[in-house]
């Protein structure tokens, strides 16, 4: 019997997205549950390998039509397959991919879920064809995955391509969530557009549209602050431009030391399209390497949040191909 099969899973602190996908990126069935993060995550896998249990029946497949399990997780991850921490799980010093091999007994591989977006991407997304990639995910954080040469740049204990943590605000930044200050995380996420939104909104000494906005909803979003600057509406046109002329710098410098192919957005404040991107394009080309700007392009993802389940997949894949 053929193995074409993968078991893929997208681990986040909220829900657990799963799929069945074959070797050629072809999506079967796509569904999650919700993650179990009683007694430190203790019962995650085995909920997982009930999953699996119920997919084989329904699909009608066997086990042994499956070349392998792959997993992003949201935290970094060693070579060796061990989770240094997932703090939103209570995961620390996890031996993951152990666990899933004595689970399933089939060959597991896992990676950080940013890293895995950014393979899904590069596999079966806007990245197609393309072998360094630098993606950035902007929604309630800012992830990051760095491919170079169509490896993953994950440093020495797992923590490379955190992006979201570069800072950019040297002076004055704001708290992350990370420990430090000024991290482009608290400006360019969904979190850090809002709380721009909220300053504005404190210091306006004149009526305008987007403290109506808020008067009326008792909250602002991004996409608020997005549709509002579609509108030419001036303060949010100032915070867009904020915005992107922080991300268009990381983006630059990043440019400079990796040279990529494209640099890939996603996440949900990708969503505002051009609204988003043309500044971004236009504050990348201010900062960006004159010798190599030209050579790299600026586009929105194309797979959502199905991203991570493809990459996951993707690992198997490569990882089986290059051990037969």
């Amino acid at each position: 019997m053929e193995r074409n099969l993968i078991f893929s899973i997208d681990l986040g602190g909220t829900a657990i997205k799963l799929a069945i996908i074959d070797k050629n990126g072809n999506l079967i069935d796509l569904w999650q549950i919700p993650t179990n993060i009683a007694e430190k995550g203790k019962h995650i896998i085995d909920e997982i390998y009930e999953e699996f249990e119920k997919v084989l029946k329904r699909l009608q497949v066997n086990k042994e039509e499956f070349l392998g399990v792959g997993m992003g997780a949201p935290g970094p991850i060693l070579s060796n397959g061990v989770m240094k921490r997932a703090t939103n799980i209570g995961w620390e010093n996890y031996p993951l991919k152990e666990k899933l091999e004595n689970r399933f007994q089939l060959p597991a591989f896992v990676q950080n879920d940013a890293n895995c977006a950014a393979l899904g991407e590069m596999w079966q997304g806007a990245g197609k064809n393309l072998e360094n990639l630098v993606c950035v995910t902007l929604g309630t954080g800012v992830g990051g995955g760095v491919i170079a040469n169509g490896e993953i740049v994950s440093g020495t204990t797992g923590g490379g391509g955190e992006i979201g943590h570069i800072t950019v605000q040297h002076e004055n930044g704001s708290y992350c969530n990370c420990g430090k200050y000024g991290c482009i995380e608290t400006i360019a996420s969904a979190t850090g557009i809002v709380r721009l939104a909220m300053e504005k909104i404190e210091n306006a000494k004149e009526d305008n549209a987007l403290t109506r906005l808020f008067e009326k909803n008792g909250a602002i979003s991004s996409e608020d602050v997005f549709k509002l600057a579609e509108k030419q509406d001036p303060i949010c046109l100032d915070i867009v431009d904020e915005v992107t002329f922080y991300l268009g710098q990381v983006l630059g410098n990043l440019s400079a030391v990796l040279n990529p192919d494209a640099f890939i957005i996603g996440g949900g404040v990708s969503n505002a399209g051009d609204t988003l991107l043309n500044p971004l394009k236009k504050y990348y080309e201010q900062f960006a390497f004159p010798a190599t700007r030209n050579d790299t392009k600026i586009m929105r993802a194309t797979l959502g949040n199905k991203a991570g389940v493809y990459g996951a997949a993707y690992l198997v894949n490569k990882n089986i191909s290059e051990i037969n």
